[in-house]
């Protein structure tokens, strides 16, 4: 059987095949121009999909980077301060050796070396009421403005620790247990250093202070350094965030950016065989029965 075709036959066919040409031509033009490639999720829903969790793991990389660059300001300034304490604890030791000479050392020598460790013990206290931001970082989740009160009570609540998350199940403490680094009450480092200064105006020799001062000394070198290895803990973690920063982004561009050569290649192609594809209508349709009846 012979199927009848008319010139509105081919002029329906035409159009339609000129309406697919312009289409994939637009939907190229579209691409080259926003650099996508795709741009409704019905496009391509397995790429549409991948895109998505990228973009999730993008979200959480990025949270954690940002908890990371604050976890680092943390145990900075928790370092900073225990470094700083522990270069004055070791002045106070020194003057405390010089004051339990009592050969040389007259009561007008010893009340200057009171006055001085008197001087040390303030800065001690301001040190440990180092804050960031309004928080105490050896205060714990206190909300207190300064980690020690002037009787040397501790403001923090034992077990209450500062923690970021840095990575997927990962967390770690940025503060510092100020009551461990300092002592508290009559235990503290502040309480030591007045008992120290009340012997030498007191004429008491301050040599059995040493013992006392060293201990301290030990619990201030041990936090620093649980302080110094969460800190090496988190800059690894922050380059560990910025090299998957980067694979994430790889692998957002791959599924979801265009190659630009090859989409301008295709474009050009594309262009091409619309233009041709109008020649060849306009010269089919072209002729009809009434051009040959006259």
């Amino acid at each position: 059987m012979i199927s009848r075709v008319t010139a509105q036959t081919m002029s329906q066919a035409s159009l339609r095949n000129l309406q697919s040409n312009l289409s994939a031509l637009a939907r190229l033009q579209e691409q080259a121009t926003s650099q996508r490639a795709f741009l409704a999720p019905s496009d391509n829903p397995s790429a549409a999909a991948t895109t998505l969790a990228v973009h999730a793991a993008q979200d959480r990389n990025q949270q954690h980077a940002r908890n990371i660059d604050d976890a680092i300001a943390w145990v900075a300034t928790a370092d900073s301060a225990s470094s700083e304490s522990t270069t004055l604890l070791q002045r106070v030791r020194v003057l405390t050796v010089q004051g339990a000479n009592d050969v040389s050392m007259d009561a007008t020598a010893k009340e200057a070396i009171a006055v001085e460790l008197e001087g040390l013990r303030d800065e001690l206290l301001a040190r440990a009421n180092t804050s960031l931001l309004g928080r105490s970082v050896f205060a714990g989740t206190s909300d207190a403005g300064r980690a020690f009160e002037p009787d040397y009570t501790h403001n923090g609540v034992p077990g209450a620790e500062v923690t970021r998350r840095i990575a997927d199940g990962v967390s770690v403490r940025v503060d510092a247990d100020g009551a461990a680094v300092f002592g508290e009450g009559d235990q503290s480092v502040f309480a030591l250093i007045d008992d120290i200064v009340a012997d030498l105006r007191g004429g008491v020799n301050v040599g059995a202070r040493l013992d006392q001062i060293d201990e301290r000394m030990t619990a201030m070198l041990s936090a620093q350094g649980a302080i110094g290895a969460r800190q090496a803990q988190i800059e690894r973690t922050q380059e560990a965030t910025l090299d998957e920063s980067v694979s994430l982004e790889t692998r957002r561009s791959a599924v979801e950016d265009v190659d630009s050569v090859e989409i301008l290649v295709q474009l050009q192609a594309q262009e091409l065989v619309y233009r041709s594809a109008l020649q060849v209508t306009s010269r089919v349709l072209q002729p009809t029965l009434m051009d040959f009846l006259s």
